[in-house]
């Protein structure tokens, strides 16, 4: 892993959404909760967790739809071809998760945990041997960070 910023250029399935995040992390994090699940057809979202809003440049923003699944958390896809976007959580200074799918990702990446993992369905496994947290775990997380839930 670097502390070496980088430029990544992703792009929804369409192309009417492209987005270009600056990074330090090279890992991609799994989250089996129920809403990613649903969203994504029965898998976990595999994304580049905890983007700033600085980070992130994006193109088409026109293109992009939100959804706001919980009381603190917004989804967000593009509304041409459907494809997920981000995952923003909207207490404090904000977070994003951004789909994995959107970018050709270099050599170097690893998968660095797995979370809501007590949420995760029993007919499949991941064989990466990662952390893996609980939803109560990640919501202790962002309370110690900062975020709030009220």
């Amino acid at each position: 892993m670097t502390d070496t910023p980088h430029i990544l250029h992703g792009k929804c399935q369409c192309g009417a959404v492209q987005v270009e995040l600056t990074s330090t992390k090279q890992t991609v994090e799994a989250c089996h909760c129920s809403m990613c699940r649903r969203l994504n057809g029965g898998g976990p979202l595999f994304s580049l967790a905890g983007a700033k809003p600085d980070d992130l440049k994006v193109t088409g923003a026109d293109h992009v739809s939100t959804y706001h699944s919980s009381e603190w958390a917004e989804r967000a896809f593009c509304d041409t071809c459907g494809a997920t976007l981000w995952y923003h959580l909207l207490p404090g200074e904000g977070h994003f998760s951004l789909s994995s799918g959107l970018f050709d990702l270099p050599e170097g990446y690893t998968l660095n945990e797995q979370i809501f993992i007590d949420e995760k369905p029993a007919w499949y496994d991941l064989a990466q041997d990662t952390p893996k947290k609980t939803g109560a775990d990640i919501f202790a997380e962002a309370k110690e960070a900062g975020f709030t839930f009220d």
